[in-house]
């Protein structure tokens, strides 16, 4: 998990200052500060479990196992890139990895899995989807259409609300009178819970817990991971009108991987996680000079894979 957080991070880190100096363009969303409940949740899964993303996905495609290359690729534009080069930062997508893709409409990962659940439920797979939503997502209804939908059907789903504090420039406190969103299961008729979205191994024990239920017949989860977004909401977000730098510099100090470390200081022998960061970093410099190297799509087929 430590693995996945650290890549997580870096990855971020490299696109950010791939983004400033020019080399992408388009959106870009960092998922800095979340990386324990994207490691905490697809850590709990099985390889054949399927997860729907949304605009800030970039740590959900890399805990389910996609390439980074390819995500590279595609956030550069190139052919090899997984959408070939079509789809850019919010549109990632790797079957192979059951990584159904990324919404960046607010709420449809909700849609995305719920219909895998039931195509999982018709086909009787034991098989289990995971939808990630931010607390944006909780005012739209989709959200309540597809927490309906699995309940009603008992679908094999986990809601993983990603509660960073923030919709855009909105506090989460004046989107919804209710502190906690978790407490919205209940008029489903289906469990909520809330975790520490801080915490890497509450977020892998809630999930694990939730994707047993659903794979039993249980029918579907809502868990909230209460986390913070460390950086704005994009990297053109003037953040400093609504938020100030001292309490993002707060939260900076209750970082995940800090919180791992101290968990495991007494548990893994010293060099452990050194060598596990060192190969991080050579494996994101290896995805960035396959991106680098690689060609933009031919012209040709700019309609080819689109609708």
């Amino acid at each position: 998990m430590f693995r996945l957080m650290y890549t997580i991070r870096r990855f971020e880190v490299t696109m950010e200052r791939a983004h400033l100096e020019g080399e992408l363009y388009g959106p870009f969303h960092s998922s800095m500060g979340q990386e324990a409940v994207s490691a905490g949740v697809c850590s709990a899964l099985r390889l054949d479990d399927v997860v729907a993303s949304t605009h800030r996905g970039h740590g959900h495609a890399i805990a389910k196992g996609a390439v980074l290359g390819r995500i590279c690729a595609e956030l550069w534009g190139r052919s090899t890139g997984y959408c070939q080069g079509k789809g850019g930062s919010m549109h990632i997508v790797s079957m192979d990895h059951g990584f159904v893709g990324q919404s960046p409409i607010i709420g449809g990962s909700g849609l995305l899995a719920t219909g895998a659940a039931l195509a999982f439920d018709l086909n009787r797979e034991e098989r289990v989807a995971v939808a990630f939503m931010g607390d944006g997502a909780v005012g739209q209804g989709v959200f309540h259409e597809s927490l309906n939908l699995a309940a009603i059907w008992r679908l094999p789903v986990v809601f993983v609300v990603e509660n960073n504090g923030y919709a855009h420039s909105f506090r989460a406190e004046q989107m919804q009178v209710n502190p906690d969103i978790a407490s919205r299961a209940a008029g489903f008729g289906i469990p909520g819970v809330v975790v520490d979205g801080i915490d890497v191994f509450a977020v892998r024990e809630a999930t694990r817990t939730a994707a047993a239920r659903a794979r039993e017949g249980g029918g579907p989860s809502l868990i909230e991971a209460k986390c913070y977004r460390w950086r704005g909401h994009n990297l053109g977000d003037a953040e400093h009108l609504y938020r100030a730098r001292e309490e993002v510099e707060e939260a900076r100090r209750n970082d995940p991987l800090e919180r791992f470390r101290a968990a495991t200081f007494d548990l893994i022998p010293p060099g452990v996680l050194e060598e596990i960061e060192a190969a991080a970093e050579e494996e994101i410099d290896e995805a960035v000079r396959f991106a680098r190297q690689s060609p933009p799509p031919d012209p040709l087929t700019a309609l080819e894979g689109s609708f």
